[in-house]
């Protein structure tokens, strides 16, 4: 088992077009609390030590939404993909850092 340092990245940043809704999709309510809510609580019961959300569409809303969480905020300002997203998040980590990835609009 590693003893490095565990951060979790949830990508939160995207539209949700399909949605047909102004609410990001991630805080869309599913058994009681925004989708999202449920991963973070997945990250949580893992141990991580770092939850690093990437943000983009409806930030503000978000950051509001779970402003009483203790993440990590991440701007995506364009929405380029998974790998982008990782880039963004990727100065947050330690070089020997385990680091597990996790969509926010898929609870678990």
């Amino acid at each position: 088992m590693s003893t490095n340092a565990k951060s979790v990245v949830i990508l939160a940043a995207g539209k949700g077009t399909r949605m047909y809704s102004a609410l990001p999709k991630v805080l869309h309510h599913l058994a009681g609390k925004p989708m999202v809510q449920h991963v973070i609580d997945t990250a949580l019961s893992l141990g991580a030590q770092n939850v690093h959300l990437v943000y983009g569409h409806g930030g503000d809303l978000l950051q509001n939404t779970l402003s009483d969480q203790n993440l990590n905020w991440v701007l995506q300002a364009e929405q380029l993909g998974t790998g982008h997203a990782m880039q963004q998040a990727a100065p947050h980590f330690a070089d020997d850092e385990d680091i597990l990835m996790l969509y926010g609009d898929v609870p678990l």
